[in-house]
C-alpha cells in the first residue's frame, strides 16, 4: 500500500467564536511525560500580567508534528514574503514560566 492510499480525509468544521479565532503574542509551554500544554495569552506592554485565552493538551508525538508543521509553513511564508526578522531582546517563556533569551 502506498504512503498515498494511507491518507485519510478529515472534515474540520469551524464554527460560532471558535471560528472568529482570538489574538495571542505569548505562548506559555510546559511539560510532563506524557502531554505538551500550551498556553495561549494576550501580554500587553507595561502591564505585569497576561491573560490565558486558551489552552491546548496534546500528546508529545502531536506537539512534534506540530513543529514539523509549523516550521514547513514559516518556510513557505518567508519564501512568499520575505524572511521573519526577530528583534535579539525578543523572548519566549519556557515551561517554568520564565522568560528565556531567544
Amino acid at each position: 500500500m502506498s504512503k498515498q492510499e494511507n491518507v485519510q480525509e478529515i472534515k474540520v468544521e469551524l464554527e460560532g467564536k471558535i471560528g472568529e479565532g482570538s489574538y495571542s503574542n505569548l505562548v506559555i509551554i510546559a511539560h510532563s511525560d506524557s502531554e505538551f500544554i500550551l498556553d495561549f495569552a494576550t501580554y500587553l506592554p507595561g502591564n505585569p500580567s497576561a491573560r490565558v485565552h486558551s489552552r491546548i493538551v496534546m500528546t508529545p508525538k502531536h506537539a512534534k508534528l506540530l513543529m514539523h508543521s509549523l516550521q514547513q509553513n514559516i518556510g513557505r511564508f518567508e519564501d512568499q514574503f520575505g524572511e521573519i526578522h526577530l528583534r535579539q531582546q525578543e523572548t519566549f517563556i519556557g515551561g517554568d514560566g520564565r522568560p528565556v533569551a531567544n
